[in-house]
C-alpha cells in the first residue's frame, strides 16, 4: 500500500512519463491463476503498484482507485475492482495500462487547472482569498462531475484541494488542516453537494489560508 506522496510526488512536470510497452508483459506475468484465493487476487494490485512505482514514480499510487471504490475514492473508470477486473492475464494487463493512463491524464488535467487557478504573485490578501475561493469551488465541481459523486468521491475531493494548495505554495500540513476544517462533514458519498455548500467550503478555505474574506467588486 502506497501513501499519497503529495503534490510534489504527483506533479507531471516533475515526473515525465513515457510508457514502456514491455511493462504490460511484466504485469500479465503477475496476474494470479484462475481460481486463486481472494488474498492472492488482492495481492496482485499491490504487486502491480510496486512494479509501476519503481519504474515510473510515486504518482502511480492511485492507478486502481475507481469511481465506484470506497475509502479514498477515485476517478478511474478503466479499472473497477479485483473481482471484476482480474481475469485472463493479457486482458487484465490491458486494463491496468488503461487505468494507469487514465490516472495520468487526470493528474495532467489537474496540473493545468492548478496553474490557471493559482493566485497571482502580486495579489493582495483579499484578492488572493478571492482566487482561492474560486479555485476551491471550481475544483470541487470538477471532482463531482468526474466522479458523479459516487462512493468515496469526497476523499478524492479533499486530496485535490490539498494538492492545489500545495501547488500554490501552502505547506502540506497546513493544507491538510485547512481542507479538513473547510470541508468538515459537509460532503457525503452518493450525494451531490448543493451549490450553497460548495460556495461555503470555498469561502471557508480561502479565509483559513489568508485570514481575509474574498475580495468583492460589489
Amino acid at each position: 500500500m502506497h501513501d499519497d506522496p503529495g503534490w510534489p510526488g504527483l506533479d507531471p512536470a516533475r515526473h515525465p512519463f513515457t510508457w514502456n510497452p514491455g511493462d504490460e508483459t511484466d504485469i500479465a506475468r503477475l496476474v494470479p491463476a484462475a481460481g486463486a484465493s481472494w488474498e492472492d487476487t488482492w495481492r496482485f494490485v499491490d504487486e502491480v503498484t510496486d512494479l509501476l512505482v519503481s519504474r515510473y514514480g510515486p504518482w502511480v499510487f492511485a492507478w486502481s482507485w475507481s469511481v465506484t471504490g470506497v475509502g479514498g475514492g477515485g476517478i478511474v473508470t478503466e479499472w473497477c475492482c479485483v473481482n471484476h477486473s482480474v481475469g485472463e492475464p493479457d486482458e487484465t494487463a490491458a486494463k491496468v495500462v488503461a487505468a494507469l493512463h487514465e490516472w495520468r491524464d487526470w493528474l495532467e488535467e489537474l496540473a493545468e487547472r492548478f496553474g490557471r487557478l493559482a493566485p497571482p504573485s502580486h495579489a493582495t490578501a483579499e484578492e488572493r482569498s478571492w482566487h482561492l475561493e474560486r479555485a476551491a469551488v471550481r475544483l470541487v465541481t470538477l471532482v463531482v462531475d468526474r466522479t458523479g459523486a459516487e462512493a468515496g468521491w469526497h476523499g478524492q475531493c479533499r486530496r485535490v484541494l490539498k494538492w492545489f494548495l500545495a501547488s500554490a505554495g501552502v505547506d502540506r500540513r497546513e493544507a491538510e488542516t485547512v481542507v479538513e476544517s473547510a470541508v468538515g462533514g459537509r460532503f457525503e458519498s452518493w450525494v451531490e453537494p448543493r451549490r450553497t455548500v460548495v460556495d461555503a467550503v470555498g469561502e471557508d478555505l480561502a479565509v483559513e489560508v489568508t485570514g481575509h474574506r474574498p475580495y468583492r467588486d460589489h
